[in-house]
């Protein structure tokens, strides 16, 4: 029998504020347990909490982004549920009047565009955390709570069931944390628990509109996680239908080192939450006029500026895509460009190769390279003008990821300037010519591929400082 996966997505972005939703206390990550905390986040007796306008603030700006249509009227709810990490046993959220609805983005998987629609976004308080003595809460002998990150302001991002493959499910992800991060109201680090996602999936036969049962995996926080704990449901729910059996409506938990899910809990019947509106603030009145403003206040969104890469600098589809896959990168590119007239294909394949390598290899961030745009730019300008080599180019760029100093001086420092001198290089092409009679015998018998080795020894001799071009002009001339 043949099988499709429905797949819909809950996704929770921290908002990028220095105080909490509802009180002074600060939203900084790594503090100390239990340190970033007060009455109001602790839902302490005879304490009131007052909204953070910058949090309204950048929820409109995400539903903006996400192209949601702002409600112009919305109001706060308490949902009531018990759970250690949640202190005033329910969280204010919001339920029926939420501030964002009725968005999209568009993905593209295997050179298809595909639209995924936007239910709702809707500002909430985060719950605090859960610290299990093992890896998981399936494997731990204790927990404990650290309530720091209670109260830190969310927004919580919902689609519709539009998704069918775990590939389209991190795409649509990754296009979410992209556009947050454009428009600077989340950090996006997914490592300190900043964007996550709960995931819903169920299986049901293909050329049917009839939803299967679900299941729900929470708190995904990587794209590689996301994918592979989709993969694995969808395998095993499909191998559970296949036996004769049928899927449990649950909620369970991803075991990274396992690469399997477990149950967590039964959700066989809808959790009633017993939303009420939230006595003690007041609704959310917002103006078009505010909207506006805060329309024309976006910057140029990922989608935008990557047709705009396209047009302007005739980069590929592809190259813009990943020139555009993060704001950190898109402003990297934009600042070579601007620190040196420079061949926008020859910065793409150095952002793409080496500088990419380099930031895997030591995990850093493109803020933490000690190779800023404008050295860089410097340097490939120096490629470009043929003061260096391609070769020596790459070994520039090692240097400079540890030595501080201009590229122009390094290059002095270590003699190497490219030599474009007709007569030293034939010098060089003489001596290759007389240690390789075989090669030159070959080419001359019509073998034209041998110059290349040829063309490899001159450079060998020439410690990659020849130019390779005027290298294998000179060398043919020779040889013929």
């Amino acid at each position: 029998m043949s099988y499709e996966a429905v797949i819909g997505l809950e996704i929770h972005s921290e908002l990028k504020t220095k105080t909490k939703i509802f009180c002074g206390c600060a939203t900084a990550f790594g503090a100390e347990q239990n340190t970033h905390v007060c009455p109001v986040c602790l839902g302490l007796p005879g304490v009131l909490p007052v909204v953070n306008k910058r949090v309204v603030e950048f929820a409109i700006k995400a539903g903006l982004a996400l192209n949601c249509h702002i409600n112009k009227f919305s109001k706060f709810d308490r949902k009531n549920y018990y759970y250690p990490d949640l202190p005033k046993n329910f969280q204010t959220s919001q339920y029926d009047l939420p501030i964002a609805e009725h968005g999209y983005v568009d993905i593209e998987v295997g050179g298809e565009t595909k639209r995924i629609r936007i239910t709702r976004i809707h500002m909430e308080e985060d719950a605090g955390k859960l610290v299990h003595s093992g890896n998981t809460i399936k494997d731990s002998d204790s927990s404990d709570v650290d309530y720091n990150r209670t109260g830190v302001p969310l927004i919580e991002i919902v689609s519709e069931p539009d998704m069918h493959t775990p590939e389209e499910a991190r795409a649509y992800m990754e296009k979410v944390k992209s556009i947050l991060e454009y428009i600077d109201v989340s950090n996006c680090r997914m490592e300190e628990g900043n964007l996550r996602a709960d995931v819903n999936v169920s299986l049901r036969q293909k050329g049917t509109e009839k939803l299967g049962t679900k299941t729900e995996m929470k708190n995904l926080n990587s794209f590689k996680m996301v994918e592979a704990a989709l993969a694995y449901e969808i395998e095993r729910q499909e191998d559970v239908l296949e036996d004769g059996g049928k899927i449990v409506q649950e909620t369970r938990t991803w075991d990274d080192a396992k690469g399997k899910t477990l149950s967590m809990r039964s959700k066989e019947e809808a959790q009633d939450y017993r939303y009420m509106p939230e006595p003690d603030l007041v609704p959310i009145i917002i103006t078009d006029e505010e909207i506006e403003k805060y329309r024309a206040g976006l910057p140029e969104l990922p989608d935008a500026l990557q047709k705009r890469l396209m047009e302007e600098w005739q980069l590929s589809a592809y190259d813009a895509g990943f020139i555009t896959s993060s704001r950190a990168m898109a402003d990297y590119f934009a600042a070579v460009m601007a620190a040196e007239k420079l061949s926008p294909k020859l910065v793409v394949n150095w952002l793409m190769g080496d500088l990419s390598k380099q930031l895997n290899a030591e995990n850093i961030t493109l803020a933490e390279s000690p190779v800023d745009a404008k050295r860089l730019a410097k340097m490939l300008a120096l490629l470009e003008k043929g003061t260096i080599s391609s070769k020596i180019g790459k070994q520039l760029f090692a240097e400079m990821w540890k030595n501080p100093a201009e590229p122009m001086d390094i290059v002095k420092e270590k003699g190497w300037i490219q030599i474009t001198d007709t007569k030293e290089i034939e010098q060089i092409i003489d001596a290759v010519i007389a240690a390789n009679p075989k090669p030159v015998a070959d080419y001359q018998a019509g073998n034209k591929k041998s110059i290349g080795f040829l063309v490899g020894q001159v450079m060998k001799m020439s410690k990659g400082k020849a130019n390779p071009a005027l290298a294998n002009k000179l060398l043919a001339q020779k040889l013929e």
